[in-house]
Order: C-alpha cells, then structure tokens, then sequence
C-alpha cells in the first residue's frame, strides 16, 4: 500500500472488552488497534489462536461492537444506524473457515447464493445474479449446481459456493477467516489463486485472518501480526518475512517450511491471560531474547519488563512494537 493511496477501510484505537460475571477485570481481547486496508489490496491478519484476530475481524464486520475507537470506510467514520449497518454489511462481506457449517445443508446452491441478495432486496435479475457469482467462483456452467445441495459437493465447491454467497452482492471488501484451513492441501492453492483472481478481476480488497504465516506469504501484499490483542509488527510481506523484527513473528516463522534457513524456534507456556496483560512489553514472558539473557547483554530487559510500547500506526512501513534495537517502537503509551 502506498501512502496516498486511499483506504477502502481503516480502524483506529479499536478496542473490544468483554467483562465476565461478578466485578472481575474486563478481558481485552482487542486492545488498540490501528490498522489499514487499501483499495485492491490483501492484508494478513496473523497470530496464534486466541491472540484477538478474530474479535477483530468480527468488529471491522460491525457483528461485535467495540468498546473505543472507530471503523471508518472511504475516510468516514462508520454509522450505527441499521440503515448504515445494512448498506456497509452489503459491502463488507464475510468468508468463513469452515463452508460445510456456513452453509445450510436443507438449502440448494441457488438458495444459499441467493440468501445475501433476499435479505437485502436484490430481487431483480436474481438468477442471473446467482449465476454470474457462481461463475466467478469457478464453478461453471453455473446453472448445473443451482439445484445441488451442499453434501453432493466437494470441500473446495462448498468453498466456492460461500465465496459466490459473498459475491452475488458486489462487496467492495472480503474479510475470509481462515479460508483455507479446512480444506486439503491439493485444493488450498486453488482456492488461494480464485482470491487472487477476484482481487485482479473485481478490485476487491482482502483481510485474510489465519493463523499460517505460510499462507500469508502466498497472498498478501501486506502481513500484521497480533499478539494478545495488539498488533506487534506489520510491513509488506516480503520484507516482513525476510527480516521479521519481533521475536513473535521470529518465532512464527521459525516453523514455515519455505524459510528452512531460520532456526526453529520453541515457544514456551501459553499467552497470558487477557484479563492481566503483562507490564512492559506484553510478549516478555515468553519472549525467548528475555530468556537466553540477550535482552540483559543489549541492556533492554528493565524496558521490556516494564516500559509499555505504543499501540503500532496503521502504516505501508515495516515496524514492530518491540524494545529491540531497530525496531520502530521504544517509547512508552
């Protein structure tokens, strides 16, 4: 993304909190996020399970409501009338990791493609409407699986199928959580290259949530990598892949077979528990440079023990929230 190019969508400060029963701490399962996607562009959105990405993906949706910040689209703020909410959700489309539970196993293809236009009074030229989403998804000639139901079909065609769901209201933005992950191996590349078709064909733009650096490197122009609710590095893929500077993202990479050349890297323990986020840098108790002494001989460990980072801006630029030398953020929130 360069800097002038306008966003199709944006978050800023966006935090989400959930408070459990009784007078407990609230877990902040997203807390501050800055993050942009441009025009035509493919954001991977990476980090492990429970690290907040796909709370974040479900509030960019405006499915879950945000405790602070904004959503802005085009530069402006989103609605929250139900008037705004149901135009922005006709652009903003949602492709989920598991198509045999998104779709309804009572409904034909043509009833499930057909679904998003019903719900939102698309009515005319329905069929040619399913039709042409279908076909986009690659699954032709449309009309031999209007009358199919979900179980007659492939992984990969249901994969589609969902895909051509999306489609069939023109969205300017997908937002795919884990499109790929359910799917063989044999059929994963497949689905990957319709995606990037749709983004060279339609303009689309793309936020892929995963938790496979593997896979980001496939697709995405861009790479952010969350760690317990924050973004802790982003940049353009190849360069973040190639000198990732958070030892998280080090460490994530560590296991990608493509980057055989990067020592294997064992994470220890679990990430804490979001409703006592650690002092200082939130990553130290599991960061291993805090634990092999290399933060102490760079004379760090105090800052990462105790000094905060600031929330990473929404940026082209490759940067980490890290107290390492060369990384780009040092100083206290």
């Amino acid at each position: 993304m360069t800097p002038d190019a306008p966003a199709a969508l944006e978050t800023r400060g966006l935090e989400v909190s959930f408070r459990g029963r009784g007078s407990g701490a609230a877990a902040r399962a997203v807390d501050g996020v800055d993050l942009v996607l441009g025009r035509g562009e493919i954001v991977a959105l990476v980090g492990e399970s429970g690290c907040g990405k796909t709370t974040l993906a479900r509030t960019i949706l405006a499915l879950q409501k945000s405790t602070a910040g904004d959503v802005l689209v085009d530069g402006e703020r989103l609605g929250t009338s139900s008037k705004a909410l149901k135009a922005y959700r006709r652009r903003v489309q949602l492709v989920l990791q598991d198509p045999t539970g998104a779709l309804n196993p009572r409904h034909t293809v043509y009833e499930a493609v057909a679904e998003g236009l019903r719900i939102h009074g698309l009515v005319e030229a329905e069929e040619k409407r399913v039709a042409q989403a279908l076909s986009l998804a690659g699954l032709r000639p449309p009309e031999r699986f209007f009358l199919r139901y979900p179980h007659e079909l492939s992984g990969g065609q249901r994969q589609r199928v969902v895909i051509a769901g999306a489609l069939a209201l023109e969205p300017d933005i997908i937002v795919a959580d884990e499109p790929v992950s359910s799917l063989d191996a044999s059929v994963r590349g497949e689905i990957l290259a319709l995606l990037l078709r749709l983004r060279e064909e339609l303009g689309l733009s793309l936020l892929v949530v995963t938790h496979d650096l593997g896979l980001a490197w496939n697709i995405a122009d861009r790479v952010a990598v969350m760690y317990l609710g924050r973004i802790v590095e982003q940049g353009p893929t190849e360069e973040l892949l190639r000198d990732p500077k958070h030892p998280y993202t080090r460490a994530l990479l560590s296991v990608v077979p493509e980057t055989e050349r990067l020592e294997q890297v064992v994470l220890t323990g679990e990430p804490p528990d979001p409703t006592r986020i650690p002092a200082g840098c939130r990553f130290h108790p599991r960061c291993p440079v805090v634990a092999s002494g290399e933060a102490a001989r760079l004379g760090i460990e105090d800052a990462c023990r105790g000094t905060a980072l600031p929330v990473l801006p929404a940026s082209g630029a490759h940067a980490a929230a890290c107290h390492l030398p060369g990384s780009a953020s040092a100083a206290t929130s």
